[in-house]
């Protein structure tokens, strides 16, 4: 598995392969299938048949070289494959910065969005292809596959801002996104 460069970082040109969802060179690869989205979806039953029938791959993050460290710009490629569970449309875990930071979505293929959850207040951003969304401080968020392709983009963060994800399993997100006809809805959590 590859890893993050070591610091200190030197000029950098990093290309991306949108058809792979790869950042060249790159650095670590996370694949999530279903089983490591406990608690992530409304029908935990169905859930838990699916895992044990299949257990999908339900996304993939390829990140660049650049690590997450102290004044740092990281870079990942986030494919979120098409899918649901009972109805509830494949999404990333979801987390919150333990040090609240700004990060940028943008959008490189397929249909999909990010649901973002403050603690009181809800929003949705469609981040398609060519859109970039952009995520203030202090705000939760989970991304969403909302078309019948993978879903990819590109996300830029502060390397200090930490991923915590706990903060959404116990907090929740506010909004669930579950398939409708050829589209989508979004329902209260």
């Amino acid at each position: 598995m590859s890893e993050f460069a070591k610091l200190p970082i030197l000029p950098t040109q990093i290309s991306m392969d949108i058809a792979s969802g790869a950042l060249i060179p790159s650095g670590p690869t996370l694949t999530r299938r279903l089983s490591d989205l406990k608690g992530c979806f409304k029908n935990q039953s169905a859930w838990e048949i699916e895992v044990n029938k299949t257990n999908p791959v339900v996304y993939q993050v390829i990140s660049s070289l650049v690590p997450e460290s102290k004044r740092e710009l990281p870079q990942s490629i986030t494919t979120i494959f098409p899918g649901n569970c009972d109805g509830e449309l494949y999404m990333t875990k979801g987390h919150q910065h333990p040090d609240p930071q700004g990060e940028i979505y943008y959008g490189l293929e397929g249909q999909g969005g990010i649901i973002l959850f403050d603690g009181k207040k809800t929003s949705w951003l469609d981040i398609t292809p060519g859109k970039i969304g952009y995520i203030p401080p202090g705000w939760a968020h989970r991304s969403i596959n909302t078309g019948q392709t993978p879903y990819k983009f590109l996300a830029v963060y502060p390397g200090c801002a930490g991923h915590d994800y706990q903060w959404v399993l116990d907090n929740g997100m506010g909004l669930r996104a579950f398939k409708s006809n050829n589209n989508f809805e979004l329902i209260e959590f």
